[in-house]
């Protein structure tokens, strides 16, 4: 059964859409349950998808979901390679499809989990004292206010607008969003420890991989940079043999650490965490960032979400509004946007496929 090409209406429908099209793949699939439940009450969990032999000297791990919402445009890429490409697969290198990573927030169309928590922002060093943001907190209150009257965000959008005039844009988005760890209903919130989806990746993916020594990763994000680009993120600096390798792989790649992305600099990244789980495997990773609209409409999407939620019921009457907003700035349903996306897609896991495939098998190896 060929499923149409796009974007879906819910998480549910692609959650169905990636496992059918994964196994009339052939694909290995394994499904691991999230502990909650979706707005109808559906089941919610992180699928798996592995195409190619165990033993395979290398491996890429294709990742939706991150950040819930992103997960429509994650999750159609995926099922696009699944259904068009699988062919294309290098015979010695795994292919790991790794399925809403955070499912909760594919769900129930938010960025963040289901304890307000950026995943993006979770996986800092738990033994050590958070990241301090300090100057979010003259901001929370603007970023999240009590109520969402079209007055109060009229006079809250203008006093952040006038902080960005005052010290720049850059460092607005850098306050906002670089994570903070001490206002659990704001935005970019980091979270108090690990959440679950990092519990999961810390206990399954060195299984993942299975034994390969080099590793792929692209991590599929929407929501910031220009229409229909795809901007590949290091989280390395550029001195960093991580990034040198992702240049050669993509050709350009921006790193966040070097404040040369349309991404902040983040503390609590995942990406980076993967670095220390396969501390003995060569790891080449990258962010793959879609643009949307522009950075105040996602902004704004954002802090209506909060403040729903901060609210404490998130069925509470005009949540359909703001879900419809939040998917609006994270994922467009014009077919030409998808495929400027699906085509920039293709690039980027052909490229690194090739260069897996460059690896040795085991049966050559002397």
């Amino acid at each position: 059964m060929e499923h149409p090409r796009g974007l879906t209406a819910t998480y549910d429908e692609s959650r169905r859409r990636f496992l059918e099209t994964a196994s009339l793949a052939g694909a290995s699939i394994e499904s691991h349950p999230h502990p909650l439940t979706g707005r109808d009450g559906e089941m919610l969990a992180i699928d798996v998808a592995t195409i190619g032999p165990a033993e395979s000297p290398s491996a890429l791990v294709i990742v939706s979901g991150t950040h819930g919402v992103e997960g429509f445009t994650g999750s159609a890429l995926q099922h696009h390679w699944l259904e068009h490409h699988t062919g294309e697969r290098p015979a010695d290198v795994r292919v790991v499809l790794l399925h809403a990573f955070n499912p909760y927030g594919f769900a129930w169309v938010r960025r963040v989990n289901e304890d307000n928590v950026d995943l993006n922002r979770n996986f800092v060093d738990w033994e050590q004292p958070p990241p301090a943001n300090e100057d979010y907190g003259g901001l929370a209150h603007l970023l999240v206010p009590d109520t969402w009257d079209d007055d109060t965000q009229r006079t809250t959008t203008l006093a952040l607008l006038a902080y960005a005039e005052e010290h720049g844009f850059e460092r607005l988005q850098a306050v906002v969003s670089g994570g903070q760890y001490s206002h659990p209903t704001g935005v970019f919130y980091g979270g108090t420890g690990p959440v679950w989806s990092h519990r999961w990746l810390d206990e399954h993916l060195r299984d993942l991989v299975g034994v390969a020594t080099r590793v792929g990763i692209v991590d599929l994000h929407t929501g910031l940079g220009p229409w229909g680009h795809g901007e590949l993120i290091s989280h390395v600096g550029r001195d960093d043999p991580g990034y040198q390798r992702g240049t050669a792989w993509w050709g350009e790649v921006r790193s966040m650490v070097d404040g040369e992305s349309v991404s902040a600099d983040l503390s609590g990244d995942w990406l980076a965490a993967a670095d220390e789980v396969l501390a003995d495997v060569e790891v080449t990773s990258a962010a793959l960032e879609y643009g949307t609209v522009d950075t105040v409409s996602v902004l704004q999407s954002l802090r209506a979400d909060a403040v729903l939620h901060a609210s404490g019921d998130p069925l509470a009457e005009g949540a359909d509004a703001v879900r419809a907003q939040v998917r609006a700035a994270f994922a467009d349903d014009d077919p030409a946007w998808f495929d400027a996306v699906a085509a920039r897609f293709d690039d980027v896991i052909d490229a690194a496929l090739r260069e897996l495939a460059k690896v040795p098998s085991h049966r050559d190896t002397p």
